[in-house]
């Protein structure tokens, strides 16, 4: 197996030299692009697109067909591991993914197991085998699940929540079974990434989207010993290439050098986090992934510019310092794209990234 044409997002997280920063957003295949609008409509429901490895293929490549972006991500959703767990995913409209069963009783809890990627979610692994195809080795493919902690939220809230009180409760009066909760999602997820790495994916993301809700202590006891758990069961390569992992925590800067230590390769910092300083923090132990604030690319072309090449010289003028060379950067946001976004400022940050010279 060889390394796609253009490789400088993979260099990159492996701390490799690159030709210049590579750059791709989360989220990027979205409701900001009209074509992908088009697409969903044709397939009925976001479900149905994620469900349908042709759909899913079709708005994986429609970013790159519109932006020089360095690497595409697998269309799904994180919520497809507990939907395959029995908990009835579904979309109820203007109020976002809702499960029928959401997990409240000890029965259930216990009864709780880890599904078969290759039987329950065998259309997202025939998604990124396809859209492996489709790429033709242009750019790698990225795959990726949501960690143990953020899957038992949606889990255990029945859906998303402002407060995690439910979730929260059961930490503080019976962890017992939330860590029962999150030993049987690390194994799913561990699984199901691992799988998609088979199937095709060169690199996977972990987002631990509501980690950063958590207290400090929790925080470790909770959401980043399960992430561990799943990096050490990860396959590190395949087809004699290197298969980098990247842990994404949004809220999770003060815990950045302990991310760093939990054997992934690369760590996403949300835009609260100055990625200097983080550069400084870490050294050359890990590539660090980020952080754009979505927000600002509702500003004005040169503001979106400005602001682009502000965190490339933040990040270029620590990384020397911390003898990390000009690598070890993927510019990205610092959490998905806002559905509103105007597509010709992404055009605008695109441009601003891979034009940018160190000075």
């Amino acid at each position: 197996m060889t390394r796609p044409k253009n490789d400088n997002f993979l260099r990159a997280l492996l701390r490799e030299p690159v030709d210049r920063t590579p750059l791709w957003l989360m989220r990027q295949a979205g409701r900001y692009l009209p074509e992908y609008n088009e697409t969903r409509r044709r397939a009925g429901n976001f479900l149905a697109l994620c469900k349908n490895p042709g759909y899913a293929c079709e708005v994986t490549l429609q970013p790159l067909a519109r932006y020089d972006l360095d690497a595409a991500i697998l269309f799904s959703d994180i919520l497809t591991v507990p939907d395959a767990m029995g908990l009835g995913l579904y979309f109820a409209d203007g109020e976002g993914p809702k499960f029928e069963r959401p997990l409240r009783e000890e029965w259930a809890i216990r009864d709780l197991t880890a599904p078969d990627p290759y039987d329950h979610l065998r259309y997202v692994l025939d998604a990124v085998a396809e859209i492996r195809r489709a790429l033709n080795n242009s750019v790698p493919l990225i795959g990726f699940s949501g960690s143990p902690f953020t899957l038992a939220c949606y889990m255990v809230e029945g859906g998303g929540s402002a407060d995690f009180r439910t979730v929260k409760t059961m930490l503080y009066d019976r962890p017992d079974l939330l860590h029962h909760i999150l030993q049987v999602n690390a194994e799913a997820v561990t699984n199901y990434l691992n799988a998609q790495i088979e199937s095709g994916a060169q690199a996977v993301q972990i987002f631990d989207t509501w980690g950063g809700a958590l207290s400090h202590a929790a925080y470790r006891e909770f959401s980043l010993e399960y992430m561990q758990r799943v990096i050490a069961g990860l396959k590190k390569t395949h087809d004699g290439e290197r298969i980098p992992c990247i842990v994404f925590t949004k809220g999770g800067g003060q815990w950045l050098e302990a991310i760093a230590a939990s054997g992934c390769d690369a760590v996403g910092l949300d835009w609260t986090t100055d990625i200097g300083d983080a550069r400084r923090r870490v050294g050359d132990r890990v590539a660090l992934q980020g952080n754009f604030d979505p927000m600002a690319l509702f500003a004005s072309p040169a503001a979106v510019a400005a602001e682009a090449t502000r965190i490339l010289d933040n990040y270029c003028g620590a990384a020397g310092a911390a003898g990390a060379g000009n690598t070890g950067h993927v510019f990205n946001l610092g959490h998905g794209i806002n559905q509103h976004t105007p597509p010709d400022n992404v055009s605008v940050l695109v441009e601003t990234v891979h034009g940018y010279k160190n000075k």
